[in-house]
């Protein structure tokens, strides 16, 4: 029960509605930082302590996921949506179990290339929100690369791991009406939620009173770094499934 417990305070926006949301102290970009690592900290966890999913944390994490929901569809700045998105993805971290590690394992990683591109919008173009920075595809094509491989990713679109790994669960699962109604509108919240930042982010004309700036060097070996992250957790997932299909 107190693993379960320290589980759910560590991968859900509980601490994060509790004490930081009407905080000035913290900043959208240091709360991302702490939800990632918090995140990072249970799925190190989970490692050593087996991972049981308890209803009553499931059903708790879920209500602050659709919370979370609910305000990632009003944000427009890439910060807030990334620790969104782990709130939002806390019920598969407790639902999955033994998958619920590498399920988020890709997940944080997909989520530190949107932080990655985050801070890029901040540098270049004042604050990390992509609201006014729109036309990405046609004046930097590689910026434009990279969100959408972040953001299918989190989507859950196949064959990127974040869905491999949500298909694996899905094969080695006992549904119940519990699991139905969490996965399908976890599943359905990533989904609409990726593709409404697409829609408003990288495609549309340009602004002609944006200067635009494509990656530097640095920039693009740290997205290439991400990249072989993905294919290599991709790889892992595909092994998963064939291993319970064959």
């Amino acid at each position: 029960m107190i693993t379960n417990l320290l589980f759910l305070l560590l991968v859900s926006g509980l601490p994060y509605y509790i004490f930081l949301e009407k905080s000035n102290k913290f900043t959208s970009k240091s709360i991302f930082l702490i939800s990632a690592f918090l995140l990072a900290c249970a799925i190190v966890l989970s490692l050593f302590v087996h991972n049981t999913h308890s209803e009553p944390f499931v059903i708790i994490a879920f209500i602050s996921a659709l919370y979370s929901i609910y305000k990632a569809t009003k944000t427009t700045n890439f910060y807030k949506l990334g620790y969104y998105f782990i709130f939002i993805n806390a019920p598969f971290f407790l639902l999955f179990e033994e998958q619920g590690a590498f399920y988020s394992l890709s997940l944080l990683v997909s989520l530190t290339g949107l932080y990655a591109i985050a801070s890029f919008y901040e540098k270049h173009y004042g604050s990390a929100n992509y609201l006014y920075v729109k036309g990405i595809t046609l004046a930097t094509p590689l910026v434009g690369i990279y969100i959408t491989l972040y953001l299918i990713t989190i989507g859950l679109y196949p064959p990127l791991p974040n869905s491999l790994f949500f298909l694996s669960y899905i094969f080695n699962s006992e549904p119940d009406v519990l699991w139905y109604i969490v996965v399908i509108t976890i599943y359905f919240a990533n989904f609409l939620i990726s593709m409404k930042v697409l829609e408003k982010s990288i495609f549309g004309k340009t602004n002609p009173n944006i200067h635009y700036v494509d990656l530097n060097f640095k920039e693009k070996i740290t997205h290439l770094v991400i990249l072989t992250l993905l294919i290599f957790l991709s790889i892992y997932g595909v092994k998963e499934i064939l291993s319970w299909v064959l």
